[in-house]
């Protein structure tokens, strides 16, 4: 096991990667917007809109990892391929985050207000017909639709076996959504989250798609998913779960200003978190009765934000989630040491593996 580290700062390589994928994503966006202001000037708004969330922010954490395991298993450094395969990862990530924004009603997304909302409050502004939140929800589909249709564009000519990770990839993706779905509604009506429950759906709504997935989609580009996929998967796996574990640490503790989107959100919605999973089994008395009265709650105040956070942190559930990451972060660092590829790629996923567990972000 690896000495454990904080790192509040993103690797060098993953801002120099960042900026890359920014580039490529704004030159394609850029020309889209172009191309259909020409058929109807309506039509530029909504994907100027588009553009500006897609570069908005985003840690490009799926490119990255995606890069190194192709340059981990003798890919060229500087190959277009695995850069716009780190292009479609991105905008798959736009399309999800999108359509989560929707179901979860959230009103900003990257320090930005959130697309749906941007377009309801236009149709309000301007007093069009009709209802103006299925407006915006209506646009805001749709241009999650184009986000997606635009990662497949990026992937034209890839390998057989490469697109047929990335449809598992976006399979996963969507059916770790529903999970996630019918896990906040069941919770409300039986505010009871099992352990195995929320797990799982930290590994399919968000682990899988994160880490496991655009490892696969690297070695897979060279034709080398045979050699170097389960390795891949050995440190993918936990590290993914890890991820998952610390955005919902960081959307319950986290800083609002820094996170980008409100903090309490999950109590609100009444998400099956580890952390509420936890929470649920140790908690008694009043603080029991509050949890089982209050979770998913759309009216909490920040007062009882506040007693959450108190409940989470006074029954071990916080620490508990804090050392589960670690551990499963450890493990990860353990597997890619044995993965079989290069000295540098080891060294730049190991990296990835600390920042994702300790991120701020």
């Amino acid at each position: 096991m690896t000495e454990k580290f904080v790192r509040q700062k993103a690797p060098d390589s993953l801002d120099i990667l960042a900026k890359k994928i920014g580039f490529r994503m704004d030159e394609l966006l850029s020309d889209e917007i172009a191309r259909w202001s020409v058929l109807d000037p309506d039509l530029g708004e909504p994907l100027t809109f588009l553009k500006e969330m897609v570069l908005a922010g985003g840690k490009r954490l799926r490119p990255a990892f995606s890069y190194w395991a192709y340059v981990g298993a003798g890919g060229d450094p500087d190959s277009e391929e695995i850069l716009n395969a780190g292009c479609a990862l991105e905008l798959l990530h736009s399309f999800a985050i999108i359509h989560d924004d929707i179901m979860d009603a959230s009103l900003t997304r990257r320090g930005l207000v959130a697309i749906h909302k941007r377009f309801q409050d236009k149709h309000e502004g301007i007093f069009w017909g009709g209802e103006s939140r299925r407006f915006g929800e209506g646009v805001a589909i749709l241009l999650g639709d184009m986000a997606f249709v635009y990662a497949d564009k990026m992937l034209i000519g890839a390998p057989v076996q490469a697109q047929k990770i990335f449809t598992e990839l976006r399979l996963e993706v969507n059916i770790g959504q529903y999970l996630d779905l019918i896990g906040t509604a069941n919770g409300n009506a039986q505010p009871r989250i099992s352990m195995e429950q929320a797990r799982r759906i930290s590994l399919f709504k968000s682990g899988k798609y994160t880490v496991e997935r655009p490892l696969h989609l690297g070695v897979a580009l060279l034709g080398k998913f045979d050699e170097f996929g389960p390795s891949m998967s050995r440190y993918g796996v936990p590290l993914g779960e890890a991820f998952q574990l610390r955005d919902d640490l960081l959307g319950t503790f986290g800083d609002q200003s820094v996170i980008g989107k409100p903090v309490g959100e999950d109590f609100r919605e009444g998400k099956p978190t580890v952390l509420a999973a936890v929470a649920f089994e140790r908690a008694q008395g009043s603080d029991a009765e509050f949890l089982r009265e209050r979770f998913g709650a759309e009216d909490l105040c920040a007062d009882e934000i506040a007693r959450f956070q108190e409940i989470l942190t006074s029954t071990g559930a916080r620490k508990e989630v804090e050392l589960l990451v670690d551990r499963l972060c450890a493990e990860a660092i353990e597997a890619i040491g044995n993965s079989g590829l290069n000295e540098s790629a080891i060294r730049e996923l190991e990296e990835l593996a600390e920042y994702v567990a300790n991120r701020e972000l």
